[in-house]
């Protein structure tokens, strides 16, 4: 990735949207350099996410909409800062502000997961333009931004793609649209100084089948191990995903998910470009018992 997505750029875009708003950037916390930067200013109340890439642009006019939309509601989600016209602009970077959730124990768990999953995916259809579930499409503009990609491991990516493609959406078809999350994970819940846990992240979320939602705590824990996380989401939502009739075709979505998100800044990293080669490799090798460690985990450059 250009030193534009780096994390001195991002620290630097920060703080100008800092000034923008009128707030102080000190004591700005980075939560996550990903797709996104998060940067957490507990001190003014806010949370801001940064684009790390232009080819997934529109999706911060898509969460700031949902951002509105879940607020009207009473969803339970997270809420926009008040009072900040959004998206918010910062040269070639653009950004959405959140509210700041101070973090209230007990952490949230599988089960506060399966009782949120429930109540979002009984919302209605947002009526707004959302998007439908399309990994393979999400993949590929991934790919088409990953500079420094192995043209061997690009090629595979692709493949992989053009077979999945229209298995997924002969499965869209099948099922009932509904309002999916797209990256539902306790690491995408907080809990409200009232007790409610509430989700965040909503880049992926689009209307597809609802099982996509279940797919991530299970392929999660196949993938980075743990014991009775799939089994307490399972209890806590009513059903057990790795029993439908298309668990096959989930896991794999999930699975190109996992491993193309880091496509694009596998040169920020050493450490980051290692685990991604892993993944990829036992995926060639059809390997569904290797072990995976999350990207979040591991070092940046800095």
């Amino acid at each position: 990735m250009s030193e534009r997505f780096s994390e001195a750029a991002m620290t630097a875009a920060m703080r100008e949207i800092a000034a923008t708003l009128g707030v102080s950037p000190e004591a700005a916390q980075l939560l996550q350099l990903t797709n996104n930067a998060v940067f957490a200013l507990p001190r003014s109340g806010i949370v801001i996410r940064i684009a790390r890439t232009h080819q997934l642009l529109d999706r911060v006019t898509k969460v700031v909409q949902l951002g509105r939309w879940f607020a009207g509601i009473n969803a339970p989600t997270i809420r926009l800062a008040p009072v900040v016209e959004q998206p918010v602009r910062v040269g070639d970077h653009v950004a959405s502000v959140w509210s700041y959730v101070q973090p209230q124990p007990p952490a949230p768990t599988v089960r506060d997961l399966g009782l949120v999953l429930r109540e979002f995916h009984a919302l209605d259809v947002a009526p707004i333009a959302l998007p439908t579930w399309d990994p393979v499409g999400d993949a590929r503009r991934r790919l088409a931004d990953a500079e420094g990609l192995d043209p061997n491991d690009h090629d595979f990516l692709m493949k992989w793609c053009d077979r999945l493609e229209p298995q997924l959406v002969a499965l869209s078809h099948r099922e009932e649209p509904k309002l999916v999350h797209g990256d539902a994970h306790v690491g995408n819940l907080l809990r409200e100084a009232t007790g409610r846990t509430v989700m965040c992240d909503f880049d992926a979320t689009c209307i597809g089948p609802w099982q996509v939602d279940l797919a991530a705590v299970a392929v999660g824990e196949a993938r980075f191990g743990g014991t009775g996380l799939h089994r307490g989401l399972a209890s806590a939502y009513g059903y057990d995903v790795t029993s439908d009739q298309s668990w096959t075709l989930l896991r794999e979505a999930r699975e190109l998910k996992m491993i193309v998100a880091a496509a694009p800044v596998i040169t920020d990293s050493p450490s980051v470009a290692g685990e991604f080669a892993d993944r990829l490799q036992s995926v060639r090798k059809g390997d569904l018992k290797a072990r995976w460690k999350p990207f979040a985990d591991l070092a940046p450059s800095r």
